[in-house]
């Protein structure tokens, strides 16, 4: 939504303040000068990041139009599992969620949380963790390395459609030149025509510097910009669980545990102490 509020922004601004000035519209319509720009920048990107990035690329993009969907009411529901899932691992005892681990669709617990369960990299950071803590003999420390290595690698995974984005922002404007250049080339070589038809020339050929930066650094670069955040706040997802898995393998009891998660998340997404603790004992008690 904010993408295209953005977007009529720039548009409504750039064309709004050129039609002020008394320009006439017509004269950007230069489709030669899009089809040199773009396409130039489309196939330097294929050759930058061809296979699996640019797949992923092309996957990420359609999300940047959707709402953020890493936000308060999902951590609520976040901290609502950790608490009712460790709560039973301290009164029944850690083989006591294999059954609800293994199979967490199926799970009575876990089906309380369809947001939760509906994100499968969160649920299965949250359900690989909690399998070693059933299955294997690992400490805190060494699980504790284990999150942080599979966080900063996820984080770099998922940055490559940010990155390929951004050097492809950042190119555009040298595609504009490109083009610029070659509608110079054009204007020299019909140097005979009249001056009216010379002028115009002149100006498709200028179109072409301006369409490159509009296009960077008022379409594709805030995408790659908008991209590294919604990589961010899943990276500060994990990092949460991390947070509140670590203190119960500490020794901490359930409701102090989600507490040490709370405090891993920036204020605009934190509850309140009263407010995530009565959430989580009604949630529990459904």
């Amino acid at each position: 939504m904010f993408v295209i509020i953005g977007y009529v922004i720039v548009l409504g601004c750039v064309f709004g303040g050129f039609l002020f000035a008394g320009g006439h519209l017509a004269a950007l319509w230069q489709p030669a000068e899009l089809i040199i720009i773009f396409g130039a920048a489309i196939g330097s990107t294929v050759v930058s990041g061809g296979g699996a990035p640019l797949k992923a690329t092309l996957k990420a993009v359609p999300t940047l139009f959707k709402g953020d969907k890493y936000n308060k009411a999902l951590y609520m529901e976040l901290f609502a599992l950790l608490y009712e899932v460790l709560t039973k691992v301290r009164k029944e005892g850690m083989m006591s969620i294999e059954a609800d681990v293994d199979a967490p669709q199926e799970s009575p617990i876990f089906s309380k949380y369809p947001i939760i369960v509906g994100d499968h990299h969160v649920i299965e950071f949250v359900c690989d963790y909690l399998r070693l803590m059933v299955g294997g003999n690992l400490n805190p420390f060494e699980i504790e390395n284990l999150m942080d290595i599979e966080i900063e690698t996820h984080h770099h995974e998922a940055s490559v459609p940010a990155s390929l984005l951004a050097k492809m922002g950042d190119g555009l404007p040298a595609f504009g030149i490109v083009a610029a250049v070659m509608g110079v080339v054009h204007t020299m070589e019909s140097v005979g025509i009249p001056p009216a038809e010379l002028g115009m020339l002149i100006a498709a050929a200028l179109v072409g510097t301006f369409l490159g930066i509009l296009l960077s650094y008022g379409f594709i670069t805030p995408l790659s910009v908008r991209l590294e955040s919604k990589v961010a706040d899943l990276s500060r997802v994990l990092t949460t669980v991390k947070v509140t898995l670590l203190a119960s393998l500490n020794g901490y009891a359930p409701q102090v545990a989600v507490e040490f998660g709370r405090k891993a998340l920036y204020g605009v997404d934190r509850p309140s102490f009263l407010e995530l603790e009565e959430h989580v004992k009604s949630t529990k008690n459904r």
